[in-house]
């Protein structure tokens, strides 16, 4: 392990290592993350498909078929196609400030499993749906079991997961959400070519499976010890789970420190309230501006529309469909590299580097498709694929940067009092910047045409700095002593002061 920061209580570091027990757990629960990326990549190729646009979208079919004078940029251009879409996140928006409630009075297991319910819920709606409006409710029913998902699983996996694994763990939620949309653009590749015309049916009514998939595994997940010590005071049940989930039988350190945390806790009677004081100030920002930049680097426009975006350069159907696996293929390996590096070179070094990757094919694919693709016709197939490779580049910088760490550093940042409510200002944030990007998307694209990709890079470059001046290094630091790296840094140091005086960060 590279050096870098540890913290020293009383006991030293926690005596703590992987044990088959926690992987299972995470990656049972890490399944939330397969329905929320199963439905980002299932939505964008659905609204590719002629059938379900004629069945649903009319007009939208009618433009792309016959009228030849609107521009290649505002084809797909419609309310009704973007409102399909970003239902779901308004849904999710609403659900996970419901779900921060559930998560902190009765653990982060029921949360799961509402959220998995929920989810399989509407993907049957959704496969059996007879008109818009069926369409619809399904899509908000999905929306509640992603905004519970998202909500639980992320402070599920911080909770469990050992100091020096935790970011590893974590990105495993990002991994799973890249795995749910590469088996969502794949199963639409194949459902297109049933030539009878319902292949968009399958497609939705497979969320199904990593839904099940969800609701059952949590029914045998165990509960975080944080989650056991927060709602019981007989603390011998989380003293157990923490001696089983360690892998030791001395865990006392740990079990201190959580201890204490919670006895913060207890005083807090509005969490929502708590976590506006002076002191939690940089979590408080960092709730809101991480899931805030992470919509803005524009990755929802490729996930959610690929398939449209590379028909709007001239790619065919099932040609555009394919390229959208490809992409789900880069982002899937790129997070899993991400997961394999992360503990070793700290969080802030992929942010830097994936925000350069990001923003460099970002204004390539913005000059090729201003200098080739104008309003009317197509772009050879050498500068599709061109496009289609930047894409990939960009896909694969997001893939291990702000991709997992996106959710990664918001979960592990929060202090037991406030983790909840922080942890649902994250989502809350990421869900209202996902609707406004996904309603707005191709209405931006008719407007601005290429210059989008200037516009989200333009973001991309805010963030990284951003994060250079502002985000400290919070590899292998444990979460309950999370708060020093603020007492420690250039910028919030003023603004915290030295209010934590029993632990210090020092080098191992």
């Amino acid at each position: 392990m590279a050096v870098g920061l540890a913290i020293s209580s009383a006991g030293g570091q926690y005596n703590d290592k992987m044990t088959p027990f926690v992987l299972l757990s995470c990656m049972v629960a890490a399944t939330g993350g397969v329905i929320f990326g199963y439905d980002i990549g299932i939505s964008g190729g659905v609204t590719s498909m002629e059938p379900f646009l004629k069945k649903f979208f009319p007009e939208v079919y009618t433009r792309m078929k016959s009228d030849k004078k609107i521009s290649n940029y505002c084809k797909f251009d419609s309310e009704l196609l973007t409102s399909f879409t970003s239902s779901l996140y308004i849904a999710g928006l609403l659900a996970s400030l419901f779900a921060s409630l559930v998560t902190r009075a009765y653990g982060r297991k029921p949360s799961i499993l509402a959220g998995g319910a929920a989810f399989l819920v509407g993907s049957a709606l959704n496969g059996a749906a007879l008109n818009i409006y069926m369409l619809i409710l399904g899509r908000i029913l999905l929306g509640v079991g992603v905004g519970f998902a998202n909500q639980a699983v992320p402070l599920y996996l911080s909770e469990m997961a050992p100091a020096k694994h935790r970011g590893a763990i974590n990105n495993g939620f990002q991994f799973s959400v890249g795995i749910g949309a590469l088996s969502a653009n794949l199963i639409n590749y194949g459902t297109e070519k049933i030539k009878a015309g319902w292949g968009w049916r399958i497609s939705l009514a497979m969320a199904a499976v990593p839904a099940s998939m969800l609701t059952l595994g949590a029914f045998f997940l165990p509960e975080t010890p944080n989650s056991l010590i927060q709602r019981s005071t007989d603390h011998r049940r989380a003293k157990q789970m923490l001696q089983r989930i360690r892998g030791v039988d001395d865990v006392e350190a740990e079990l201190d420190d959580l201890i204490k945390a919670n006895d913060v806790s207890k005083t807090i009677k509005h969490p929502l309230k708590k976590i506006l004081e002076r002191k939690y100030r940089p979590q408080l920002v960092m709730a809101i501006a991480i899931p805030f930049f992470q919509q803005v680097t524009g990755i929802n426009v490729i996930a959610f529309y690929a398939p449209i975006l590379f028909r709007t350069i001239g790619l065919g159907e099932s040609a555009s469909l394919l390229s959208a696996v490809m992409t789900g293929v880069v982002g899937t390996i790129s997070t899993f590299i991400s997961m394999l590096i992360v503990d070793k070179f700290g969080r802030r070094a992929l942010f830097m580097v994936g925000g350069i990757q990001m923003l460099v094919s970002q204004i390539m694919i913005g000059g090729v498709m201003a200098a080739q693709l104008g309003d009317h016709g197509g772009v050879s197939k050498g500068y599709a694929y061109l496009v289609l490779v930047l894409i990939c580049i960009y896909v694969a910088g997001f893939g291990w940067s702000w991709g997992p760490l996106g959710w990664l550093v918001p979960s592990e940042i929060f202090p037991l009092e406030i983790r909840s409510a922080g942890q649902s200002i994250n989502v809350v944030v990421n869900f209202l910047f996902t609707f406004i990007v996904a309603q707005t998307f191709l209405a931006m694209l008719c407007h601005f045409k290429s210059g989008i990709f200037f516009f989200f890079g333009g973001w991309v470059s805010v963030m990284t700095v951003f994060v250079y001046l502002f985000l400290p290094e919070t590899k292998n630091v444990p979460i309950e002593k999370m708060e020093m790296v603020w007492v420690e840094h250039w910028f919030w140091r003023r603004i915290v002061g030295d209010f934590s005086k029993d632990a210090k960060i020092e080098a191992p």
